[in-house]
Formats: C-alpha cells, sequence, structure tokens
C-alpha cells in the first residue's frame, strides 16, 4: 500500500481536493491491488469554501508520503503560506512524487520545484504563472505535464485526468478505467491534449461523434483511416477534422493511435498474448510497427512495459 498524501491549508480550493480524495480514497469494486492510503495533511483545522476540514496530521506527514497532492490554490496574486511551500520543498527532496492539481502549481512554482521544468495550470492563469516565475517552461496548451517526480495539471477536469494518470502509472490501464467507471469519467485523455476546446465532449446524442467514437473503438482491430471515419460519419474527411479538433483537441489520426495504445496496454496488463498478436488486435499491423509506437508513446517497449506490471502486481510467494 503506498500513501498519498493531501497538502491543505487555508486558500485551497475544496473542487479539486475532493476530487483526490474520490479517486485515491477507495479502490472501485473488484479491483484487488493494494490501494492507497489516504493522509490529510495540514498545519491545523482549515476552513476550505464552505467547508471545515480537520487534517490527519501536520505538514511535515508530506515527507513520508510516496505521492503528495497539492490542491489548487484559490487566489495566484497572493503568495502561498511559507511552511506549505516549505514542506512541499522538504517533500520533494525526500524524494516524494509531488503532484499539484490546477493552480496548486504555483505552490509546486514557489517551492523550486519547477524550475526549469515544463509546467501547466488553468489556462486563464498560466500568463501569471509565467510572469512570476520566469525560469518555469509554462505550456498553456495540454491537460497535465508529467515529468516524473514532479507533475502539473491544467484546471478541474484536467485535474481528474492527472490523477487518473497516477493511477494508471501505478497499477495499470485496466485499474485506472476501472476507476473511471466508478466516478462516471472518460478513462483517458492524453496529457498533450488541448486543454481549451470548444466543446469538451459531444454536448448532443446526435452529434456526428457521439455515435462515431464508440463505433471507432470497436473496431479498433481494423485499419481504420480518416476516410473510414469520414464515411461512417458521414461527412467529408476536412469536415471530420472540424469536429475532432472541437470535440477531443487533436486529430482524427492521433486520436485513433491513443486509442490503440491503451488498448494494447490493457491487454499487455491482463492476457498472455504475443506482441504479434496484440499489434493485429490493435490494428498496429505488425509487432514492429506496435513497438515503434508503443516505445514513442509509453517511453517503454511492449516487453518491458508488461514485466513492469506482471512484476508489481505479482501474488506474493508464500
Amino acid at each position: 500500500m503506498t500513501t498519498v498524501a493531501l497538502a491543505v491549508t487555508e486558500g485551497m480550493l475544496h473542487f479539486e481536493l475532493s476530487l483526490a480524495y474520490e479517486v485515491f480514497g477507495s479502490a472501485p469494486a473488484g479491483v484487488t491491488v493494494p490501494w492507497y492510503d489516504v493522509e490529510v495533511c495540514g498545519a491545523d483545522a482549515v476552513r476550505i469554501g464552505r467547508f471545515r476540514l480537520e487534517p490527519d496530521q501536520g505538514l511535515d506527514g508530506l515527507r513520508h508520503a510516496d505521492t503528495v497532492i497539492v490542491p489548487g490554490w484559490a487566489d495566484v496574486d497572493v503568495d502561498p503560506p511559507a511552511e506549505l511551500v516549505d514542506a512541499v520543498r522538504a517533500a520533494h527532496e525526500a524524494g516524494r512524487r509531488v503532484a499539484s492539481l490546477c493552480t496548486g502549481a504555483f505552490v509546486l512554482a514557489a517551492a523550486g520545484l519547477l524550475d526549469g521544468r515544463r509546467a501547466t495550470t488553468h489556462w486563464a492563469h498560466t500568463e501569471a504563472l509565467a510572469g512570476l516565475h520566469p525560469r518555469v517552461e509554462v505550456d498553456p496548451d495540454v491537460l497535465y505535464v508529467d515529468n516524473g517526480s514532479v507533475l502539473t495539471s491544467a484546471g478541474k477536469a484536467a485535474a481528474m485526468d492527472l490523477c487518473l494518470h497516477l493511477v494508471r502509472l501505478d497499477h495499470g490501464s485496466s485499474v485506472a478505467n476501472a476507476v473511471a467507471r466508478r466516478l462516471v469519467v472518460p478513462p483517458h485523455r492524453a496529457g498533450g491534449q488541448a486543454q481549451f476546446v470548444a466543446a469538451p465532449v459531444p454536448t448532443r446524442d446526435d452529434h456526428p461523434l457521439a455515435v462515431l467514437l464508440p463505433w471507432a473503438i470497436e473496431r479498433l482491430d481494423r485499419p481504420l483511416t480518416v476516410e473510414d471515419l469520414a464515411r461512417q460519419a458521414g461527412m467529408s474527411s476536412r469536415n471530420l477534422g472540424r469536429h475532432f479538433r472541437a470535440v477531443t483537441g487533436t486529430t482524427p489520426l492521433r486520436w485513433l493511435l491513443t486509442q490503440r495504445i491503451r488498448r494494447a496496454q490493457e491487454l499487455l496488463e491482463t492476457t498472455d498474448d504475443m506482441v504479434d498478436a496484440i499489434a493485429t488486435a490493435t490494428g498496429m499491423g505488425t509487432a514492429t510497427t506496435l513497438r515503434r509506437h508503443f516505445n514513442r508513446t509509453v517511453g517503454v517497449p511492449p516487453d518491458s512495459y508488461r514485466r513492469t506490471f506482471r512484476s508489481r502486481h505479482a501474488a506474493p510467494e508464500r
């Protein structure tokens, strides 16, 4: 069991705090991997919005957690408390993984954790973050940024994306998808996806993509093209591209590749299928093609990915 510490203090946003607790606080039904132990760490009882919160322990508890979550900071024009900044810095120096949700990035930046690193925050505050902390490479166009030991997310829904990303890193895609199903949210949005798009999801049942996206996911074993998708949607390829960018923030081919990689991850985690068979099942064609795209997207070859998750979740010896 790994420990997730939620850093709390006056001036935090309750939405991101509650969201993180929902993700890490309890395992979804049917998930048997050891789940997280969540600790709320703060200097004293705090009022967050309309709610009063009693921390489990002081801010020094951040140094003893495996992962530290810093929720959104309500007023980016006000410096975060020095004790919070110092505690977050100490946790990072102790080797802890530190993640900020939304404007929690201002706390990480104040602690020096983002100097020389790419980071993001809510799109409305990216200019303020860059102005206050010029050594931070602020990217306003992504949902979240993973630097390994330091992670940052954009606002609200993107905070959920980052939390699910952490679960995926720790327990694999199938477990992260189970959490997403319980919370009734999309199982995966790539961190590089645009955070500000005209319509984040199809808003009507009669929207062309509301039917097309599930149709495509059910046919990932086929070599689908943009023309295939456009024909199924009953529109031109150019019009389809406009709809995709408005709804997903990316192109049809990039979206398809992301879905194929995620399906490959699930099969690597949950089956003994050879890489050749997984390449066929995900529409990649050959093991060489799958390995190239998988390594570029995930950062490790398929075989290494499988060994990592098999060893991580193998039953303990009796």
